[in-house]
């Protein structure tokens, strides 16, 4: 039936009329009626927050997780377990209260930093129009992590995992024309969450380590410009010092690695990163010189030596010691083998000591449609390849397969004579591989610009340093937080984006300059210095997680943290719950209030707040227990520091404090 609103509402039968009047509603009870009574819930809730300011647990939606932590967990299902986040589905997660705060915090943290480098916001839009990609170059080279999607006028956009091109052609638009403009420093937000970072997308082949590597990740993102070189470098560095002093406040380690600029472009980058045994990256450094370097820009002492006198006698002994080794993979079409040789010493390959692995990052940089993932790639490719023959037959893209050998700075002589062998093998067992390879191989042995030696294996600890050559390497795992590029004129120049500039000005060093062309004798056109910087922020946390959760549950640093203090009271002490949040909360001229929040869940006991306090990782727990009572004595637990110890409530906020400071 069609529901009549109540006549003695007016101001709610107004919002009825005005929201609800196309709209006809089954009620078994028109008391019931579910906008009224949500309105008059709200209202009603609205009014008793009003009247205590104090942060509760029983005010906020916290999934139930106490307890629930298992050994060998990872940092999403940890998150997930402490109630941080929600799995939607694979790779999509939902940030739930407490995971916000966290979010919040770390973004007001960078967002300091971004100040003091005197950046401004921008709010960019996520969708990005493909044309401007094809523009750059970047639509080919990245396309298949891209998620693309046309408009009713069938025109192309993607939605944008950087904005290197949106910037771009913002800052050459938008009337900042003139060399006296520069420099601009710019970063991100977004309008979607409220928050001041940008959601940025990427289709991920097999999402995996929840925040780590998801499909959904949120970035902050720094886009410089200046009018030199020399200028755009200075820059740089003061994003790199900045980037310092932030990873100082978490108070965790962290190292600064030489790194290889890929995608984005330019010829300087270098990455941040939290050592960590869960990490997916490896980071070389050297025991004797300041050599730092990230594997795929690392570099073999054999390989890069120009002078023969460089290469120790260990070395060279290793070299006449050597076997032939061959790994293979496939290209994601399925239609190519790589075969990549290397030697292995006698040692090596009679396992006394730990075998050499390819470097597969580093043979995508010789072969970049390189799937890294397959295993078994020569059999899968042997039992495929007549079916590949028949299919490019009749298919429109005419892909014959190929076999591609690339040989290692560290395979001996003979192995083209492996190569040879193994060749020759194939195409007498197949005609279609002899009817589309022909009888000699096709071998990669420099590379193809500078005919450098090829550089493919793992460097592993124990190696020379490449760069100082008496010096070994260690080699550990860790997590990249951040990313610093120089792109130089990379995106301005194939975009054409320039300023004007006085020619008095570039006559001091014209090479410090790219003009794009004389306009006057008054007026040249230069393109734009750029520098590129991110961080990633919902990476942060789960690197974080990853980092310093234990058997018990999370630990954050404090200035992640959902709250620093959280109060834990049982039986008549939780009358006095408030008094010590008031205690612990009060500010002064050169300390501000801490952060806390009472645990005031009635239905909850005092052992299970305590398990759910150690899941949640608050830093520190403040309990009113037995000695509360007569003494007035508080139970101060801090688990990172390893300290139990009991504080009268006089003493209280000096002590959380001086424990906090060390967080």
């Amino acid at each position: 039936m069609r529901y009549s609103p109540p006549t003695s509402f007016p101001c709610q039968h107004q919002l009825y009329m005005r929201t609800y009047s196309t709209r006809s509603f089954s009620v078994h009870n028109r008391s019931s009626f579910l906008p009224f009574r949500w309105i008059q819930s709200r209202a009603s809730h609205s009014h008793l927050r009003e009247t205590d300011h104090r942060a509760r647990l029983s005010k906020i939606w916290v999934r139930d997780g106490a307890g629930g932590l298992k050994e060998g967990d990872d940092s999403h299902s940890r998150l997930i377990t402490a109630g941080f986040l929600a799995q939607a589905h694979s790779g999509i997660y939902h940030m739930l209260p407490l995971g916000r705060r966290v979010q919040a915090k770390l973004e007001a943290l960078i967002d300091r930093y971004m100040s003091k480098l005197g950046a401004s916001k921008v709010d960019l839009s996520s969708i990005s129009s493909a044309s401007l990609w094809k523009e750059s170059g970047r639509l080919d080279s990245i396309g298949d992590e891209l998620f693309r999607f046309k408009d009713r006028k069938q025109d192309d956009y993607l939605l944008a995992p950087t904005h290197e091109e949106e910037i771009t052609t913002l800052v050459s638009s938008s009337g900042a024309g003139s060399y006296k403009h520069l420099p601009i420093r710019l970063y991100q937000i977004c309008k979607y969450t409220s928050t001041t970072f940008l959601i940025l997308y990427r289709d991920e082949l097999r999402p995996r380590h929840g925040l780590l590597r998801s499909r959904e990740f949120i970035m902050k993102d720094l886009y410089t410009f200046d009018q030199s070189t020399s200028l755009a470098l200075a820059t740089y560095n003061e994003v790199r010092r900045i980037y310092a002093r932030l990873f100082d406040e978490l108070k965790l380690p962290y190292l600064v690695a030489e790194a290889d600029s890929g995608d984005m472009g330019g010829n300087l980058s270098h990455e941040f990163h939290f050592p960590t045994s869960k990490g997916e990256d490896h980071i070389i450094g050297c025991t004797s010189c300041d050599y730092v370097s990230n594997e795929e820009l690392a570099t073999n002492p054999i390989a890069e030596s120009a002078n023969i006198d460089q290469i120790t006698e260990h070395q060279k002994a290793r070299a006449r010691n050597t076997v032939v080794k061959c790994w293979s993979g496939i290209s994601k079409d399925r239609s190519t083998l790589v075969n990549v040789w290397y030697g292995c010493t006698a040692t090596e390959e009679g396992h006394e000591g730990e075998a050499r692995e390819v470097n597969a990052r580093a043979v995508k940089s010789v072969f970049p449609d390189l799937d890294s993932s397959v295993e078994n790639a020569e059999e899968f490719f042997t039992t495929k390849h007549a079916y590949l023959v028949d299919r490019v037959k009749r298919g429109p893209r005419k892909r014959k397969p190929r076999i591609i050998h690339i040989l290692d700075s560290t395979a001996p002589e003979e192995s083209k004579g492996h190569i040879e062998a193994r060749h020759g093998k194939w195409i007498t067992e197949s005609k279609g591989l002899r009817d589309s390879m022909g009888d000699l191989p096709e071998i990669i042995s420099h590379e193809l610009t500078s005919m450098k030696p090829l550089n493919l294996l793992r460097t592993r600890s124990g190696d020379a340093c490449p760069r100082c050559h008496t010096g070994t390497v260690k080699v550990q795992k860790a997590i990249e937080l951040g990313h610093t590029f120089h792109l130089g004129t990379r995106y301005s120049k194939p975009m054409k984006a320039s300023f004007a500039i006085n020619p008095k000005v570039v006559e001091e060093n014209r090479s410090d300059f790219e003009i794009q062309d004389t306009v006057s004798e008054n007026r040249m056109n230069a393109l734009y210095q750029m520098g590129c910087h991110g961080i990633g922020v919902s990476r942060m946390i789960g690197a974080v997680v990853d980092t310093l959760a234990d058997e018990k549950g999370l630990n954050w640093p404090r200035v992640m943290a959902p709250y620093e203090v959280v109060v834990v009271a049982v039986g008549d002490a939780q009358d006095h719950m408030a008094g010590v949040y008031d205690k612990l909360s009060v500010s002064s001229e050169s300390a501000p209030a801490l952060d806390v929040v009472l645990d005031d869940r009635a239905d909850r006991r005092m052992g299970w707040k305590m398990r759910d306090a150690d899941t949640v990782g608050y830093p520190v727990i403040v309990l009113l227990g037995r000695r509360w009572g007569e003494e007035r004595m508080c139970e101060v637990q801090c688990r990172r520091l390893k300290i139990k110890e009991d504080v009268h409530v006089e003493n209280l906020q000096g002590f959380v404090r001086d424990l906090l400071d060390q967080l």
